[in-house]
């Protein structure tokens, strides 16, 4: 791989182009790709003096011209530039007379001359997708998928008179995903990644730094385009070459292959990784064994014996169904249309004999695809008809399902009449009979609306920390079920019913969903306390307790978020009113810790969603149960498809992919210090969404003498060892003032011996298992080293000698501010305990702040003046008096510091999720 760049100049803001050297430039192209290359070249303060592209198809312009057109750039859009191999006079003068230092061509269609070529000063530069030699021609990305290639890639190359063999000026790869498909690899990087690519290119010909390295023939392969005669599957081959041969071949020409004697198209496959779905048999022509029609679709074997599942077929009338419907009759009942009906249908006859101008008439035989309609005028009746009714939820292959106009019109009356429902839920549950009751638990990625194996089938065990078995698999979301939670997200929020509702309409949804919440309260609890080791007590009162709560809030916020007017100066002698609006942002993204699985779902969901948002969340990997729970709830509730979505996976992999994702607006993360800093980071890079962040907390309890010992004593047990220690605003420190220092150690170790270590839904258990076994084992490392500092352990530091992930609450005394257990976060049932000298309140003030983090504190006194001037100097997000833990829904929470930033609950919460949008208008 070629890499070569200015890397410092490119690091610096616009302001730094100024000084770098420019050039005039000639854009010879079309597309999106083009089109972005052309704004981001004139932002680095390059000069585009001309764009030579393709002329306006159907009175519509190219991308690229469009953009160019509205800058006042010169567009030229010829439909040649040769005629019989030679140049056309004319137009080689009119290219010329632009006066280009070098030629950039993104993407282009046409055939360009040599004298063209070869006129500039720096002479011409093109981006071709793959990693040259290999894969010369016009379908690199889809050879690159055929042959099975561990890595894609792109090059940039110099122009010269061979195809795709001109000197090597830059290029970079990517790895090629088991499910990856040309769409994928193409928005993934290809797309975005070739952008910046093709910028960096010229900026390095301007500054005389751009090499021109000889492409090797060793290696070199030239593939033409496939025609669909081509393309048939041989099915005598192991699944990955056969898988390869699909995705390669996915959407144009698609690869097919005859079943019961006719032929049929395969689109969307994926490798099967798990065990065979059941399904009923099909014969496929060549196959080693038939084929299966499941509810996931058609698999398919190689003859190796693995499987590939395919989600859609295509037949020879263009109409296209999901696998799974193969067997399913095809005929439905004819309905009696009204006259408003007839009215529409006339108007819809209409749109498509614009579209299909060479048909004379549209009768109701008129078939779509028949008539000579291709996939560009699939977008365009799809588009024209949601102008035109823009409550109708329509997608592309609901075209290719109803090919003919009176079926068309039959599906689009139903669409209209709500008769087109979805098809009702189908959850493959995993159940358990356990604490007095059956639950049943999804473990399937939740994505528009479904539950369904991650795309690669990749699944993980999600594990009781009780006794360390396991309690099922939970499918393992990969990149490409991200982008596809996505754009479901996407979809829902731009043309779904979620973004046209009325505000009081989301907020009844809202509260249906908390009622169900209530109704499964306590199968949601039990599910949080197998998957989190939560004692059920706790779990029912707070983990889904507090959770309902929160969604019962936001509901009521829903038609209550409101902007402003503003007096400004009038334009005399006109007159102004100003005002702003609060708009939601789109698409979030919400990244959950495992301490507290649903409450932290909700605390940050429900206000997303109150604002209107659409979300992706992504369930920490060692808790994914109560999300998908919850999942499940939401449908029943009658929140649309795609409005929430749930991946549970890693976080390097499906949290990452979030960062970066350039659809999302918004990133919501609880969890460490050091991770937030990342995601920070890849959410300024990528498209600089706004992010919210709760952090790591080292959070400080100050207990003065003049304390009331009896809740003193209770308060600093429940700060510290409430849910196990597994708290974000757990005390990580207390500061005992010196005279009552020993009593209160005393009073706090009798306490922990009468609690209950044990099963979590026994309901006498005090203290159930920490989460995961890594965690305990943490935890157990974190008490060793407080004792090789010096600290007096004065009980526990050690695991329960017991099945499962239980550890001991501890309790460290003589703990010096230079410490490890001092400075660093436990995140446990570790009570660290430091006395003060009597009487010293800014010397302990000073040490309670002597910390990175601020998430929480708090200060047990009965003089109230004390705590308010404590309480005023203490620097953390919540400060506790005489109380701690006291969250609720109504009180916004988050942190200072290393802390993070942003609210959860509270009003507040709201703001995180929306954005201000001020409107001036002159009368």
């Amino acid at each position: 791989m070629l890499w070569t760049a200015n890397t410092i100049m490119r690091k610096f803001s616009s302001s730094s182009a100024y000084y770098q050297n420019k050039l005039k430039l000639a854009l010879i192209g079309q597309s999106l790709f083009g089109q972005e290359v052309y704004t981001n070249l004139r932002k680095q303060g390059h000069k585009v003096v001309g764009v030579f592209t393709v002329p306006d198809k159907d009175g519509k312009a190219d991308p690229l011209a469009v953009v160019a057109e509205k800058d006042g750039t010169p567009v030229f859009k010829f439909p040649r530039w040769r005629v019989k191999g030679k140049p056309i006079p004319e137009v080689v003068e009119a290219y010329k007379a632009v006066g280009a230092e070098l030629n950039v061509m993104p993407f282009c269609s046409q055939f360009i001359p040599m004298n063209v070529i070869d006129f500039p000063k720096h002479g011409s530069i093109i981006y071709h997708p793959s990693i040259l030699p290999k894969h010369r021609g016009a379908s690199a990305i889809n050879w690159t998928l055929i042959e099975g290639d561990k890595k894609a890639g792109f090059s940039i190359f110099w122009a010269d008179d061979g195809l795709d063999t001109g000197p090597i000026l830059l290029q970079k790869e990517c790895p090629v995903e088991p499910n990856d498909t040309v769409d994928t690899l193409y928005n993934r990087f290809l797309f975005p990644e070739g952008i910046k690519a093709m910028v960096e290119a010229v900026q390095l010909i301007a500054d005389g730094k751009a090499p021109k390295i000889p492409q090797s023939e060793e290696g070199a392969s030239y593939e033409g385009i496939q025609k669909k005669s081509n393309a048939k599957v041989n099915m005598a081959q192991p699944t990955e070459v056969i898988h390869n041969w699909i995705r390669g071949h996915d959407k144009v020409p698609g690869a097919w292959v005859v079943i019961d004697g006719k032929p049929v198209t395969l689109y969307s496959s994926s490798m099967l990784s798990g065990s065979v779905p059941t399904g009923q048999p099909i014969e496929v022509e060549g196959a080693s064994q038939p084929g299966l029609i499941a509810k996931s679709g058609l698999i398919l074997f190689g003859t190796d014996g693995k499987a590939l599942q395919v989600k859609n077929l295509q037949f020879e009338d263009g109409k296209m169904i999901p696998a799974s419907k193969y067997f399913s009759s095809e005929e439905t009942a004819s309905l009696d249309l009204t006259d408003d009906e007839k009215k529409m249908a006339e108007e819809i006859r209409v749109i498509w004999k614009g579209i299909l101008s060479n048909v004379p008439v549209i009768d109701d035989t008129t078939d779509f695809f028949k008539s000579g309609a291709a996939s560009m005028d699939v977008v365009r009746l799809v588009e024209e008809l949601k102008q035109k009714c823009g409550g109708v939820q329509l997608q592309n292959e609901d075209v290719y399902m109803a090919t003919t106009f009176q079926s068309f019109i039959q599906m689009f009356v139903r669409r209209l009449r709500g008769e087109d429902q979805e098809e009702e839920l189908v959850i493959d549950y995993v159940t358990k009979d356990i604490n007095n009751m059956t639950v049943k638990m999804p473990y399937q990625c939740f994505i528009n609306g479904k539950f369904e194996d991650a795309e690669d089938g990749k699944t993980y065990n999600t594990v009781n920390p009780t006794d360390g078995s396991v309690i099922c698999k939970v499918s393992y979301a990969s990149v490409a079920d991200v982008d596809r939670a996505v754009s479901a997200a996407k979809e829902a929020f731009d043309n779904g019913p979620w973004g046209k509702m009325n505000p009081r309409d989301r907020g009844r949804l809202l509260y249906r969903l908390a009622d169900l919440m209530e109704e499964h309260q306590e199968e949601l609890a039990t599910i949080e306390t197998i998957d989190s080791g939560a004692v059920y007590t706790l779990a029912l009162k707070t983990h889904v307790g507090m959770s309902i709560q929160t969604f019962r809030y936001f509901a009521g916020w829903c038609d209550k978020i409101q902007g402003s007017t503003i007096p400004i100066n009038q334009a005399r002698p006109n007159r102004n009113l100003t005002f702003t609006k609060k708009e939601p942002l789109g698409v979030c993204a919400i990244v959950i810790p495992w301490n507290y699985p649903l409450m932290m779902l909700a605390w940050k969901s429900a206000a997303c969603l109150a604002a209107g948002n659409t979300l992706v969340l992504k369930p920490a990997q060692v808790t994914p149960l109560t999300a998908l729970k919850f999942a499940e709830l939401t449908v029943k509730a009658g929140i649309p498809k795609g409005v929430i979505n749930i991946v549970p996976g890693s976080g390097g992999l499906v949290g990452q992919r979030m960062s970066d994702h350039p659809d999302i607006r918004k990133l919501g993360f609880t969890g460490s210090t050091p991770i937030g800093k990342q995601i920070m980071k890849s959410c300024a890079v990528s498209n600089l969404k706004k992010v919210s962040l709760e952090l790591g907390g080292k959070s400080p309890l100050i207990i003065f003498s003049d304390c009331d010992m009896d809740k003193a004593v209770r308060m600093g047990m429940s700060s510290v060892y409430f849910n196990k220690g597994e708290n974000c605003i757990a005390a990580g420190r207390l500061f005992v003032e010196e005279s009552i220092h020993d009593e209160y150690i005393r009073r706090v170790v009798e306490e922990i011996k009468k609690m209950k270590i044990g099963d979590p839904l026994d309901r006498s258990t005090d203290h159930g298992p920490q989460n995961h076994k890594a965690h305990l084992d943490k935890l157990v490392e974190y008490c060793e080293i407080g004792v090789k500092e010096g600290a007096t352990l004065v009980y526990g530091g050690r695991q329960v000698d017991r099945p499962g992930f239980f550890m001991e609450p501890s309790v460290f005394t003589d703990v010096e501010d230079h410490m490890f257990i001092a400075k660093e976060e436990s995140f446990g049932p570790v009570m660290v305990v430091s006395k003060f000298k009597d009487g010293d309140v800014d010397g302990v003030l000073s040490r309670a702040n002597n910390t990175e983090f601020g998430l929480a504190s708090g200060v047990f006194t009965r003089d109230i003046n004390k705590a308010m001037y404590v309480s005023e100097r203490l620097e953390a997000g919540t400060v506790f008096v005489n109380t701690y833990n006291k969250t609720d829904v109504a009180a916004p929470f988050g942190g200072f510091k290393q802390s993070g930033f942003g609210k959860d609950l509270g009003e507040e919460a709201l703001h995180e999720y929306l954005r201000t949008k001020a409107v001036t208008v002159e009368y």
